[in-house]
């Protein structure tokens, strides 16, 4: 398999794909991209990270960059430490979701925002240049800095909406399973500020992954059974390097990645929405308080139009990719936002996806709501998404969307900014080529569960059978 190169960076098969010298290559580039300024690093704790690490940090001093690198810890620490520490730009070892074998490189702007396409052509003209190494008395200086997430663990407890005082009543019982990677250093420690009794369950750093490390259902089953047998209030579950949050309830069933950030984005907007009501009624004559935004991809649930519609705010799609989500939160000026697969974005914090926040307010609004997980979900309005993919092969994706295109053109609303997406009246299917798999990726959402199962059925015998 090739080395997987996109916008969400670089990914490969550690030895195959992903060598030293490819490793060396786009560490030379970013240097040069940042113009040989300061660059944070961090990495997951896959098995690999380290000796990549080595190489990555070894490379950019000899470009003459000064790094800071605050070991394993998630992505969005990465991201928080070029923002506090003004650096240049920052670089996360990891291949997010993908198995213990792979491993890759994210690339940060100084902005703290993942570098977007026009950012990524200019460093890809880079990395295809050989790099031109300063002399000896050039080269940059390596610092360790730990207590960054230290940084990240009291950005979030800082937050406008949380409360840690009315959290810590509720003495949650939470059942967190970090896949043995980066969210170990990280969330249960920040479960315990919040008062709550932790259950750990590979919590160690080992990067020997516990189970697939994707955070859907099919992969959480033990973490399910130990909510039960535990008798806790809520399981969290997150991705290898932390940006992805997955909730089970109290019975033990996954309420789904997208309800992740829609009930974030419900909570978020009701305290907004509330506080600035009061404000202008408290303000005789004051002008109407500015629009409230909302900013997800075209693969996030259908409960957000209908959540923005309840409080009256506007709701903006982009392609899917964490950048594109980024960019427009802040062209735009949102409140909230991020993608339904469990990565909340809150400006309040930093504009990037990260778990860690979307816990913090997750116990602040279980803490006010009153009601248990269940509860909270049934709350919100309802949908069902299915999630399918078709390996590739020798099959062309782009015929393959243009097909379907032609197909369904007059069945539907059709939106080609990404892929391909179908809005029928009561349901919507969205197909599109992953920047990190040699993968067609199917989603679809329907009212009812067989609905959406169906649709994703069917999509993927009509690629198959062409």
């Amino acid at each position: 398999m090739s080395l997987m190169v996109s916008i969400s960076g670089i990914r490969g098969i550690v030895g195959t794909s992903l060598t030293p010298e490819t490793v060396v290559k786009y560490a030379a580039a970013f240097a040069e991209y940042c113009n040989r300024g300061t660059v944070v690093i961090g990495r997951d704790g896959r098995i690999s990270g380290k000796s990549i690490a080595h190489i990555v940090s070894s490379t950019l001093s000899q470009m003459g960059c000064d790094v800071i690198a605050i070991g394993v810890c998630p992505t969005p620490t990465v991201a928080l430490g070029v923002e506090m520490r003004k650096a240049a730009g920052g670089i996360s070892i990891t291949a997010s979701h993908n198995p213990m074998q792979w491993n890759g490189m994210k690339f940060l702007a100084s902005t703290g925002l993942f570098l977007d396409a026009e950012e990524n052509r200019v460093f890809w003209t880079l990395a295809a240049q050989k790099p031109s190494y300063p002399s000896w008395d050039e080269h940059g200086n390596h610092v360790s800095d730990p207590g960054l997430i230290d940084a990240h663990i009291e950005n979030v407890l800082s937050l406008p909406y949380i409360h840690v005082d009315k959290v810590r009543q509720r003495r949650f019982k939470v059942v967190v399973d970090c896949v043995n990677a980066a969210g170990g250093v990280i969330v249960p420690r920040l479960l315990r500020e919040f008062g709550c009794e932790v259950v750990e369950m590979n919590c160690d750093i080992s990067g020997v992954f516990s189970h697939t490390p994707e955070p859907i259902p099919e992969n959480l089953t033990d973490l399910a059974a130990r909510v039960r047998q535990e008798h806790a209030d809520i399981g969290i579950a997150v991705d290898p390097d932390v940006d992805r949050l997955v909730l089970i309830d109290e019975k033990g069933e996954p309420i789904g990645e997208e309800y992740t950030i829609a009930s974030v984005v419900q909570f978020v907007l009701a305290k907004e929405s509330s506080s600035r009501q009061m404000s202008s009624g408290a303000v005789a004559g004051a002008q109407p308080p500015d629009t409230l935004r909302v900013v997800v991809n075209l693969s996030t649930t259908r409960a957000i139009d209908d959540i923005c519609a309840q409080y009256g705010a506007q709701l903006l799609r982009t392609p899917v990719g964490e950048i594109n989500v980024a960019k427009k939160m802040k062209e735009v000026g949102a409140l909230v936002g991020g993608e339904g697969s469990g990565g909340v974005i809150l400006p309040a914090s930093h504009i990037g996806r990260d778990a860690p926040v979307g816990i913090g307010l997750t116990l602040q609004n279980l803490a006010e709501f009153g009601g248990s997980v269940s509860d909270l979900k049934r709350s919100l309005p309802q949908y069902s998404i299915t999630k399918g993919k078709v390996d590739l092969g020798k099959l062309d994706p782009d015929k393959i969307l243009d097909m379907l295109q032609d197909k369904y053109s007059a069945k539907g609303k059709v939106t080609t900014a990404d892929g391909l997406k179908l809005d029928f009246p009561d349901s919507w299917v969205h197909l599109r080529k992953s920047n990190t798999e040699p993968i067609i990726r199917i989603i679809a959402e329907a009212p009812e569960k067989k609905e959406a199962d169906e649709l994703v059925s069917s999509f993927i015998d009509e690629i198959q059978n062409g």
